[in-house]
């Protein structure tokens, strides 16, 4: 049995959607939150890399290399503000930060 493109695009709607419902179902945990949106991203370059297999077309896969940078600055920048987060508040539980509205 070979893997089709039908394949690898069931494989990312199913990252996906359990990507939207760990957002949706956890809305306290900051950290969780930031693994749903990193696991989107997945899905998305997924999709990306079968439908550049698929056209013999190399830019989805130069999308790709894009989408990490993007992803590995936001986990970056995202745990920093996490840290100081449970520094200065002994929590990150998103509901008891309500001291960031402006």
């Amino acid at each position: 049995m070979t893997l089709t493109l039908g394949h690898f695009l069931v494989l990312g709607a199913m990252l996906f959607a359990l990507a939207v419902t760990g957002i949706f179902l956890n809305r306290k945990n900051l950290i969780v939150l930031l693994m749903a949106i990193e696991l989107m991203l997945l899905a998305v370059n997924t999709n990306f890399v079968a439908f550049s297999h698929y056209l013999g077309d190399m830019h989805g896969q130069v999308f790709v290399f894009f989408i990490m940078t993007v992803a590995a600055a936001e986990s970056a920048i995202g745990l920093a503000i996490l840290v100081l987060l449970m520094r200065n508040h002994s929590s990150i539980d998103a509901e008891d930060l309500n001291t960031l509205k402006g």
